[in-house]
């Protein structure tokens, strides 16, 4: 690891989490695969560690530590080969828990957040809709107040923690007649009548629960509105920088891990009386994997000082997921080649890996919108800003 980014208390922080993913998880990472539901132990094991709280305020019994905690939580995630598991982890601290964090008033902290932080409470962040995938202006979901209360209906999908989650943070129309400035963002519990949750099939991320979800006339009460009405939107932009990078730093790990096994793969295996890391085609091939994969890591090392910083750094961030899950994808189908019949075979690492990271030029905004983004920026000089 670069020592322009890492301390030595980073680097022991990496050694102590490897070491409690080895006994705590991996043992249990095959059952939760196939049964695609994680098991509520983990959970508070996770909040006894305090790897909840890395970006949370000691107030609310986080560590409030810089960012490259967070990359170091999210690399050793990839590394023990399960994106389900990994999305339920990040998806629970980074998406619900960044916007109780940012958005959340004290109230709601000390009610959410500080269980959240402890692995008592799961969160997810319902934003994407059936109809809308990416078009988060064009969301359906209504949520009318009436006296003092919200009156919810709608549906979200593809939620990461949709199902098994204690919380949900949901995004929707109070004022449907504008387009951007009627969105409000809400805290509302997994047992309110009229919530309920189906289970989705996915091609990967097979150990994490993805739902679609339904608001039936849910009575929200209105001291569950975060932040203020009609700042849902730029609430749910100025997060998705983090999403963005946190999609990137994902991408160059798996990659990582991709180019490490191939390479031992490589070494051990004999073909025609040589290993095969002594064939200069296959040499090669891993001399522009891992290339590829080291310019990933070390540009979203530098984004993730600039954001630490507080930088806004939307365009910077777009331009991380864009290309690092391409180039995940790439590099993780040419480790499957090079094990040979080995990569096609469930009980060695690729075949998960190749359909796990399949979803990274998808989720948390798709490349093509990335690329009009990127585009507006750069071509038409478009500046974002901070909602906050």
């Amino acid at each position: 690891m670069s020592s322009m980014y890492f301390t030595e208390e980073h680097e022991a922080f990496r050694a102590s989490f490897k070491d409690f993913l080895q006994k705590e998880v991996v043992p249990h990472i095959e059952k939760w695969e196939k049964t695609g539901s994680i098991e509520r132990f983990i959970w508070k094991k996770f909040g006894e560690m305090g790897y909840f709280g890395l970006s949370t305020p000691e107030e609310f019994g986080g560590m409030d530590l810089d960012l490259f905690y967070t990359v170091i939580f999210l690399e050793e995630l990839q590394k023990i080969n399960s994106g389900g598991f990994a999305a339920a982890m990040w998806a629970h601290e980074y998406l619900a828990m960044t916007h109780l964090n940012k958005e959340g008033n004290q109230q709601q902290k000390e009610k959410y957040l500080v269980p959240s932080v402890e692995g008592d409470k799961i969160g997810c962040l319902c934003i994407t809709e059936p109809f809308g995938g990416s078009d988060v202006a064009g969301m359906r979901s209504t949520a009318v107040k009436q006296g003092d209360k919200y009156i919810l209906n709608g549906s979200k999908t593809f939620i990461t923690n949709g199902v098994y989650s204690d919380y949900l943070i949901v995004a929707a129309k109070t004022d449907p007649s504008d387009k951007y400035k009627g969105i409000s963002i809400f805290v509302v519990d997994r047992d309110s009548k009229g919530v309920s949750a189906t289970k989705l099939d996915k091609l990967g991320w097979r150990a994490s629960d993805t739902g679609e979800i339904a608001f039936d006339n849910v009575e929200i009460p209105a001291e569950n509105l975060m932040g203020e009405e009609g700042m849902g939107f730029p609430y749910i932009m100025q997060h998705f920088a983090l999403e963005r990078l946190i999609m990137g730093v994902n991408a160059h790990a798996r990659a990582e891990f991709a180019v490490d096994y191939a390479v031992q793969y490589m070494h051990e295996r004999i073909a025609f009386g040589k290993s095969l890391d002594k064939f200069q085609a296959l040499r090669h091939k891993v001399a522009e994997m891992a290339s590829k994969v080291d310019m990933c890591r070390e540009y979203n090392y530098s984004i993730t000082k600039r954001l630490d910083m507080g930088t806004y750094v939307v365009k910077e961030a777009s331009m991380s997921k864009l290309l690092s899950t391409k180039i995940a994808d790439e590099v993780i189908y040419d480790a499957l080649q090079l094990l040979g019949g080995y990569g096609y075979m469930e009980e060695y690492p690729m075949a998960r890996l190749l359909r796990d990271s399949r979803l990274g030029p998808i989720g948390g905004g798709t490349s093509e919108i990335l690329k009009e983004i990127i585009a507006k920026m750069v071509i038409d000089k478009k500046e974002y800003k901070p909602a906050t």
